[in-house]
């Protein structure tokens, strides 16, 4: 694909000159259009040195979280179990990542493992202490979907934005990732937005990474039904909470070893430990892990009963930054974190973004339209 069709994004309203924490400059997004493979190429191309370091950067830092040292190597033969899950259940996608190889001049396999990272690091009871707070509430100007992004690895720097335009379809997506990785929040030209939660249960192994699972999803459909429906269809290869709204509804779905369960609401808040009560028992999260994941959860709900129902996307954006809601660093790579802070607005096709500790960052607003 020709480099034209990587661009700075126009709708980006960051304040340019604000002073940001460390690292923390204006982001410029990455705007993809094409066929699938690409749209991968064109991301490998424009993204190549970065791609290049964090794979050089203990194989994407991996290596700096687990407990056992591991190499692409001896990665193979799950990699290519991957491959083949995705390939059958997501074709579009497995050409979007040889696309990438391709572009970024990376091995196939090093490009894979950058969409199954999460799934290599695992999960442990005795380590997890958090990942991400999701919310969402309906309100007269649509619905607002928010949600803190906790994770080890001090993956702040590696954070990118994605806006992408498909040839073969007239639906456009915005999309919060990270390095190489081809999905992981977002929203699109349908209204259809999708937060997401760690949830600990099941088996984890070759599958759908519930990442690549929502950029399927917001390629693919324009509603909540839809995207049930695949994701009933589906294997994912690891449990996970996702928080969908469309322009007439939200709910939580909770995920692991191939069951789902539902819930609906206009106010709508997950953590980290399951809710459903059938799935209760398969909850593999600690107990202090479960403690912090409870706190939070009352947290976020009583931090929304106070701001009511005319918030706007700061008034959320503020929310993300109150403890416990908002991930302290404890100094320890190995430890989760709040690397970031989303605020979307599905309708207007905008998401706000804050990179590294929120309450020490700028909001960054981008657009769906150029």
């Amino acid at each position: 694909m020709a480099d034209r069709s990587v661009r700075p994004a126009q709708g980006s309203e960051a304040d340019q000159g604000s002073q940001r924490t460390g690292w923390c400059g204006a982001v410029k997004p990455l705007c993809l259009e094409g066929l699938p493979r690409e749209l991968g190429r064109a991301h490998g191309v424009a993204l190549r040195q970065q791609i290049r370091s964090f794979l050089d950067d203990d194989l994407a830092r991996l290596n700096r979280v687990l407990p056992r040292q591991i190499g692409l190597t001896t990665l193979g033969p799950e990699i290519a179990a991957y491959r083949r899950e995705i390939a059958a259940a997501a074709p579009s996608l497995a050409e979007e990542i040889e696309g990438l190889a391709e572009g970024a001049e990376i091995a196939p396999d090093e490009a894979m493992l950058l969409q199954i990272r999460r799934e290599v690091m695992g999960y442990s009871r005795l380590y997890t202490a958090g990942d991400c707070t999701t919310l969402c509430r309906r309100g007269d100007d649509g619905p607002v979907l928010a949600q803190t992004i906790d994770l080890n690895g001090d993956l702040e720097d590696q954070m990118v934005i994605l806006r992408i335009a498909h040839r073969s379809s007239p639906r456009q997506v915005l999309l919060l990732s990270f390095t190489g990785l081809l999905g992981y929040l977002g929203l699109n030209s349908e209204g259809l937005a999708i937060g997401l939660n760690l949830v600990l249960g099941g088996t984890w192994g070759p599958g759908i990474p519930p990442y690549l699972a929502i950029r399927h999803l917001l390629d693919s459909c324009g509603d909540i039904d839809s995207c049930l429906d695949w994701l009933s269809r589906v294997r994912l290869a690891s449990s996970r909470s996702l928080l969908l709204c469309d322009s007439q509804r939200s709910v939580t779905v909770e995920l692991c070893d191939g069951q789902l369960s539902v819930r609906a609401g206009t106010t709508l808040v997950h953590t980290n430990h399951f809710l459903s009560e059938d799935f209760v028992a398969m909850d593999q999260m600690n107990p202090f892990s479960r403690n912090s994941s409870v706190r939070r959860l009352e947290a976020c709900r009583a931090q929304l009963d106070r701001l009511g129902s005319h918030g706007g996307p700061e008034d959320y954006m503020a929310l993300l930054c109150q403890e416990p809601i908002c991930v302290s660093d404890t100094g320890n790579i190995r430890r989760e974190k709040t690397v970031g802070a989303v605020v979307m607005l599905p309708k207007h096709g905008m998401l706000h973004v804050r990179r590294g500790n929120p309450a020490l960052a700028r909001t960054e607003k981008f657009c769906l339209a150029a």
